[in-house]
């Protein structure tokens, strides 16, 4: 008996006929509605009676959401594989990871070379699929250096380029049945795709023998290999045959196939829309219910996650990796992960994480928290990875990423009632209100994650129109340090409620969040670059004076590079009238000289746009950044920033109005607690003890300082974080809801006395 552990999944297997060229795609798009999980299509370029496979492939992409798509198979001599993994990752970057690649050595020689393409003997077919598959998987890595270099048999390749990266791990799996091929599907490949109709008795035991044996000589775990079949058959009252009957029969005559011969996927050849639906909403359900049934009984997991030899070799020390909840094994990665490259490192940090937990519900984010606090190593919480401060990674931990907690809900539109879960990126809450003419102020880039703006403050391009990100805030669903869930809101752990908003990251993990959005149609959206070479200073302190003066309306954050030579504003007013919007802008064009600007009316989610491109991180430490809140940009600051700026103790600043609606909260009232100043000042340093030494400077001219802007992690700063009487409420309502500090990782409160905490 041979079960390989994996989920069983289900497709459909659709002829690409030309002759009703919409009905193999509405096949597809059948079998994505019925809820399988895959819909393949052959591949036989020389046959003029079919579509082109790659076309009808991309075209069936366009036209459905969830699916995944595959060639059954594609025909390797017809397609170059340096060509083909190109097209590939392109479809799976565009189809949100959707593509899965299905080879087959060619057949029809005679086909292929009537339409330019080789004629190869069995064994030259073996071999050129061999280094296809090397080509591909060169393509797809562009982390590794250098071009791509084979130099085969059949294929060269002389330093092609590498990439794009396809979105998720692209599998090959091969359609073979002869023993050099199943040998090879051993040594390289991810998966077997025979045809049940096409297999003799004792085949597929063979097959499965062979390509077991090839994996282990190649150092592999066979596991790592998924089995999958073709099947076809038909339906009726009454059994009449193998795969000849009712769907009851259907699955007891396929259990045996999954849990004695290893097979996992199982793909039904069908254009017959009515066995479709039958097979999805009939077969699959009872099959997988058998299947697990079946597991239990023997005491095997169902759907276990399989790692080869080599990626378990490199799972770090003090983590219980065989102990990681059922919730989260599926979709958690670890260091030998091909996924791992792509979730290891933040916007400015470079990573190396011993486990990274995706956890999709509040549940298994309970689940997570209660593992990563029984392994005694690093716990890093992440929502879009942005943290300028590096904080949403570490060397050897655990994190926790929310990323797969992305859903967002308008729950009341005309009272602009929203529900917004924590692995949301801001760009795509925008692009959700934006068609009910509603919008929360948000940052500056819509790449940053909802849950680390949303739990320290938000200091966006609307915000003194409409305050800051957690003023939107109505209630906060939170995963307490001890797994419990909470809803604090203004009646239910009101206290929680006032520390999540602006120190959420110390007291737990907030899953979702519900905010009153506010009505915001098309806004005007200015861009102004000045020459600051000679005067840094007045146009620092002249774009300060016209900020404070500009109506509510008017938000404007400026940003300057090494040097200060340059100097960009960007400037957005929330206005429907726009002789009101030229009167507040038209002063930004005394601030320096003018070197460039436009301005035009574009919908607020045009400027929180960002792509979902993943972090590659910086360095392993990330970058020196310090903040500071000030209530005008005197002459005495405006000479520091800049003279720090031209002097190379600085190579980046960034100074972000607030105001306004921002300091019409009172100071109590959330435990962001600077309410009353103009200007967010911050920076980015080259050498650290000039750099602090620096900001001690700064520290008299500014007061405060936001927690997401700051990498000094000296115990004063956490008096500056949460002045007055606000570090005492925080330690309060810490010791009630986090009393064994778990979350220490961004803010540590601390117990008593400010010398034994600070800011992380």
């Amino acid at each position: 008996m041979t079960d390989y552990g994996h989920d069983l999944r289900f497709g459909t297997f659709i002829t690409p006929q030309n002759r009703d060229p919409q009905a193999p795609v509405a096949l597809a798009q059948l079998s994505e509605q019925a809820g399988l999980d895959l819909a393949t299509f052959q591949d036989h370029p020389y046959q003029p009676a079919f579509l082109d496979t790659w076309t009808l492939l991309s075209w069936v992409a366009a036209r459905t959401e969830r699916i995944h798509l595959a060639a059954n198979v594609h025909s390797l001599p017809m397609r170059p594989p340096a060509v083909l993994a190109r097209s590939a990752a392109s479809l799976d970057l565009l189809s949100g990871g959707r593509y899965d690649m299905a080879l087959g050595a060619g057949g029809f020689w005679d086909a292929i070379a009537a339409m330019g393409g080789p004629r190869r003997t069995p064994g030259e077919a073996v071999q050129a699929l061999s280094e296809a598959i090397d080509i591909m998987r060169a393509i797809w890595d562009p982390a590794e250096r250098g071009g791509v270099r084979v130099d085969g048999e059949q294929y060269q390749v002389v330093g092609a380029k590498r990439g794009p990266a396809p979105a998720h791990d692209i599998p090959i799996w091969i359609g073979a049945l002869k023993p050099r091929m199943l040998r090879l599907i051993g040594e390289k490949a991810d998966g077997w795709l025979p045809s049940l109709f096409y297999l003799q008795d004792g085949d597929l035991e063979r097959g499965q023998r062979l390509i077991d044996e090839a994996a282990v000589a190649a150092g592999r775990d066979p596991r790592e290999i998924r089995r999958l079949l073709n099947i076809s058959g038909s339906f009726a009252l009454q059994g009449q045959g193998f795969l000849q009957g009712p769907p009851e029969q259907w699955a007891q005559e396929l259990l045996p196939l999954a849990v004695e011969s290893g097979v996992s996927t199982f793909i039904l050849a069908s254009d017959d829309p009515r066995d479709i639906q039958t097979y999805a909403e009939e077969v699959a359900p009872r099959l997988r219910e058998l299947v697990r049934a079946s597991r239990q009984a023997a005491g095997t997991a169902d759907g276990e996650v399989v790692r080869s030899p080599k990626a378990l070799e490199l799972r770090r020390s003090g983590i219980a990796y065989d102990a990681v909840p059922v919730s989260l094994r599926r979709s958690a990665v670890e260091p030998g992960d091909k996924e791992y490259e792509r979730v290891r490192s933040t916007y400015v940090r470079s990573g190396s994480p011993g486990l990274v937990l995706r956890p999709d519900s509040a549940q298994a984010v309970a689940d997570a928290l209660g593992f990563a606090r029984e392994q005694g190593v690093p716990l890093a919480i992440r929502s879009g990875g942005h943290s300028m401060a590096g904080l949403s990674t570490n060397d050897g931990g655990v994190v926790v990423s929310l990323a797969r907690l992305k859903r967002v809900e308008v729950l009341d539109a005309a009272a602009g009632l929203v529900r917004v879960e924590a692995g949301a990126r801001w760009s795509q809450v925008a692009e959700v209100l934006r068609p009910h003419g509603l919008a929360i102020s948000s940052g500056d880039y819509g790449g940053v994650g909802v849950g680390g703006l949303a739990t320290a403050g938000g200091i966006g391009f609307l915000g003194r129109e409409h305050g800051l990100t957690i003023d939107h805030v109505v209630a906060a669903e939170v995963v307490l340090a001890d797994g419990t869930m909470v809803r604090a809101d203004a009646g239910r752990h009101p206290e929680l409620f006032w520390a999540v908003r602006g120190a959420g990251a110390a007291l737990g993990v907030v899953t979702a969040f519900e905010f009153a959005a506010r009505p915001v149609s098309d806004v005007v959206f200015g861009r102004f670059v000045y020459d600051g070479g000679r005067d840094l200073a007045g146009v620092l302190e002249r774009w300060g004076e016209v900020v404070e003066s500009a109506p509510r309306a008017l938000t404007s954050f400026l940003y300057a590079g090494s040097g200060g030579g340059q100097v960009q504003v960007m400037a957005v007013f929330d206005g429907a009238d726009d002789a009101e919007a030229i009167a507040a802008l038209t002063p930004l064009l005394d601030v320096g000289p003018v070197v460039g600007q436009s301005a035009q009316r574009v919908p607020y989610a045009a400027i929180v746009h960002a792509d979902d491109a993943p972090y590659e991180g910086g360095s392993v430490r990330g970058p020196l950044l310090s903040n500071g809140f000030a209530e005008h940009l005197t002459p005495a600051l405006t000479r520091e920033v800049a003279d720090a700026l031209r002097g190379g103790v600085t190579q980046w600043l960034s100074i972000r109005a607030v105001g306004g609606a921002v300091n019409d909260i009172a100071a109590s009232a959330t435990a962001f607690a600077h309410r009353h100043q103009n200007f967010s000042v911050a920076d980015i340093g080259r050498r650290e003890s000039e750099y602090l030494a620096y900001w001690d400077r700064m520290r008299e001219l500014t007061e405060g300082l936001y927690i997401n802007f700051e990498t000094d992690t000296r115990p004063e700063r956490l008096v500056d974080a949460f002045p007055g009487e606000a570090l005492g409420r925080l330690r309060r309502v810490k010791a009630e809801y986090d009393p064994e500090d778990v979350f220490d990782q961004a803010i540590a409160l601390g117990a008593v006395g400010v010398d034994q905490a600070g800011i992380r």
